[in-house]
């Protein structure tokens, strides 16, 4: 599933990014690697994905998000 499916509250891992070097540097410098457990924060229906990595709190937008593979 894609990480803007995910619910929120729920932790998922980062299993894979499609995309070309450009999003993949992007999310590796923000410390999304696979891997990586993610906490879905906030998903509302409008805005970016709020998110838990690392201890850090990132904003993603829908796009990006739906290039993140998550189990």
């Amino acid at each position: 599933m894609v990480l803007s499916q995910a619910e929120p509250g729920k932790e998922v891992t980062l299993v894979d990014i499609v995309g070309g070097r450009g999003i993949r540097g992007k999310l590796f410098s923000m410390g999304l690697i696979p891997g990586t457990k993610i906490t879905v924060i906030n998903k509302a229906a409008a805005g970016p994905i709020i998110l838990r990595a690392r201890d850090s709190r990132l904003a993603l937008g829908r796009g990006m998000a739906n290039k993140i593979i998550v189990e």
